[in-house]
């Protein structure tokens, strides 16, 4: 009598092991699904049911034909952070453009500190590495130039930096304690 709750048990858990596979074979990256679904959403510009249906074959077709060039899930640590670090940046992102712009009008180009900065990292994920990037890239007045071999530093071009320093310790200040909080 003892041997039959184990083989329940494990008839159990064999059917329970399908299932979880099957529901990873159709969504390996539920965040990049519901990522990609709200880009869309943004892109098109409008809220309909089309594009939202739309949307979400998007967000599921697309995780599915990358999933072999993705053989481990990155892990986010703190989800909730996402949010915060996404209002962050679009902070930042208006502040930049106001200071770009100020640059641009009122600064003559010799005025200007144009150079490139190289910023050691503390990121060992790729995933995090490669979000920093973007958002230096997409910050305005900043530009990603170029990740070292060994991922330890990120090089980066400042249109205006007369403290190289100062740079430094903003963006592992802003960016990368947040992005360690999420990603590892």
């Amino acid at each position: 009598m003892t041997e039959a709750p184990e083989t329940m048990t494990e008839k159990s858990l064999d059917h329970a092991a399908p299932k979880r596979s099957l529901a990873k074979r159709i969504l390996p990256h539920p965040l990049l699904t519901v990522t990609l679904t709200i880009v869309w959403l943004l892109l098109v510009n409008e809220f309909s049911i089309g594009a939202l249906v739309l949307g979400l074959i998007l967000g599921l077709i697309v995780p599915i034909a990358t999933a072999p060039f993705w053989p481990q899930r990155p892990s986010v640590r703190n989800p909730v952070a996402i949010v915060e670090y996404g209002a962050v940046v679009l902070w930042d992102i208006v502040l930049a453009n106001i200071d770009v712009a100020k640059l641009i009008l009122f600064k003559r180009n010799d005025e200007l500190s144009p150079r490139f900065i190289s910023i050691p990292l503390e990121l060992t994920s790729p995933e995090a590495i490669t979000v920093l990037a973007g958002t230096i890239t997409m910050t305005p007045g900043t530009v990603s130039a170029d990740v070292a071999a060994d991922g330890r530093s990120l090089l980066v071009h400042c249109l205006h930096a007369p403290d190289g320093e100062a740079v430094v310790a903003e963006i592992k200040a802003r960016y990368e304690g947040r992005l360690k909080e999420i990603f590892e």
